[in-house]
């Protein structure tokens, strides 16, 4: 059985078994993630949700971070996983399911400081984290069933919190039969106009997975089979589907270049380098590059000039960015950072996209919306079947003299196949947390994350979350 196989997995996955790479890429999705979750801090539903952590207090819990204040390590992956998710600027993975995988990060550290974790623990449950959702997502599309990719996150965050927890091996089975049997989302959260609840939908599935741990490490029991019954995850909610091996699963030795067969899906997943839904990060590159062509070419008036914009692209970024007529009218970020239109048409306006670019005197801005409305979104035959391991993007814009400038961008900065150097993720991380925490506090916090596996207890990492002049 699938959970068998999962908890076994988990139990045997040794921090020896991570190869160099694997462990230097979990350090830097670390830093990304807490720049992500500064610069997240005023954000209204992150003030929800801190709202709710700070209503319980517990001594020897987590942190929520930002403040000294430590509550329910559940409570917490969904306060500090709502930071990480909310700007859009973690990280991706692109397969049958789309997934963000740095969201249980915030559920890791939240266990990780309750439990008095080491750095290396944190390590090995982050790239465990990592390697179960995306193969889960390789495995499955839940989309075009009616469900939300964050249905995965539950399972993920349950087998992270349980290696750092050390459960058993019956203990860590029953954290994934209850984080299966109570935690399916509805894909409605990425239909239309987008809610504030998009920031905390998998927040929200990482923290029933950290809970189903904790319920588990008490005795609770779950129902089995979970994937394969008779009314379990596979006959109502994925279809059936098999796992290929995990990285390291059966213990092997890592190669003398330190990679292992089949490698570890952390070093698949995707950076992101604007702060927009991944699939309109190749359409950002493009526009940015057609908008310098456009000013070379004829001067500072030809944005007035523009009469038509294509944004060709393949079915899958179409369907989430680029289908819903909200997306040429979008009211809120949420929805505005999932648009093909806004994010082109403030590239060409802009010259760059920004944090600022989705406040809210910019989604009402008339040059934002008459420019969107020159857009339309065409599905590009010669693209099909190159997702994921391309996301191709061509943006067409023609002018009222008659000429026509196109750009393609197929692997945008970030992507595995053009990655950002360690340099450019301190560098996002600094603009992001500076203004939070000030310089000193942001280089201790570098320093501290490149080495994490030095760390006896994570716990160091916290006080120095803590935002400037906040008890």
């Amino acid at each position: 059985m699938l959970a068998d196989r999962l908890a076994r997995y988990c139990q045997a996955l040794c921090y020896d078994d991570l190869p160099g790479p694997v462990v230097h890429e979990v350090k830097r999705r670390v830093l990304d993630s807490l720049g992500c979750a500064l610069g997240s801090w005023n954000a209204p539903p992150c003030r929800i949700a801190r709202r709710i952590g700070q209503s319980v207090k517990v001594t020897n819990g987590a942190t929520l971070w930002g403040t000294n204040h430590k509550t329910l390590p559940d409570l917490a992956a969904f306060a500090n996983g709502a930071l990480v998710r909310y700007l859009d600027f973690n990280d991706t993975y692109l397969a049958k399911e789309p997934a963000h995988p740095s969201d249980n990060i915030a559920a890791i550290l939240a266990v990780g400081e309750a439990a008095h974790a080491s750095g290396k623990r944190v390590i090995q449950a982050i790239a465990l984290a990592y390697e179960v959702q995306c193969r889960l997502c390789d495995a499955a599309a839940l989309r075009p069933r009616g469900w939300d990719h964050v249905t995965y996150g539950p399972f993920s965050s349950a087998l992270a919190a349980a290696k750092v927890m050390k459960l058993s091996d019956e203990q860590t089975l029953q954290a994934i039969n209850l984080a299966g049997v109570a935690n399916i989302a509805l894909r409605q959260t990425r239909v239309g106009g987008l809610s504030m609840w998009k920031a905390c939908a998998f927040s929200n599935a990482a923290r029933n997975g950290v809970f189903a741990a904790l319920l588990a490490q008490q005795g609770m029991t779950g129902p089995s089979p979970i994937f394969e019954g008779e009314k379990g995850f596979m006959k109502l909610v994925s279809g059936p589907f098999e796992l290929p091996a995990f990285g390291g699963e059966w213990g092997q030795a890592p190669a003398p270049d330190g990679s292992l067969s089949p490698p570890f899906k952390i070093l698949d997943t995707y950076i992101k380098h604007y702060p927009v839904e991944y699939h309109a990060q190749t359409a950002v590159e493009a526009a940015l590059a057609l908008r310098e062509d456009l000013l070379k070419a004829e001067g500072g008036e030809v944005l007035a000039g523009i009469t038509d914009i294509e944004i060709g692209s393949y079915d899958v970024a179409i369907e989430i960015i680029g289908r819903d007529p909200e997306k040429w009218r979008p009211q809120t970020r949420e929805t505005a950072d999932h648009s093909f239109p806004y994010c082109v048409a403030v590239a060409l306006l802009d010259g760059k996209v920004t944090l600022h670019s989705f406040e809210a005197k910019r989604l009402a801005d008339p040059a934002v919306h008459e420019l969107m409305q020159k857009v339309r979104v065409a599905p590009l035959p010669e693209f099909t079947g190159l997702y994921p391991e391309a996301m191709p993007t061509r943006v067409t814009v023609r002018t009222k003299a008659g000429s026509s400038y196109v750009q393609q961008v197929d692997h945008p900065l970030g992507h595995p196949r053009h990655p950002m150097s360690d340099r450019e993720i301190e560098a996002k991380f600094r603009r992001l947390a500076i203004g939070k925490l000030g310089r000193v506090r942001v280089s201790q916090i570098t320093d501290l994350v490149w080495k994490l596996e030095q760390l006896k207890e994570v716990n160091r990492l916290m006080p120095l979350l803590k935002l400037i002049g906040r008890g």
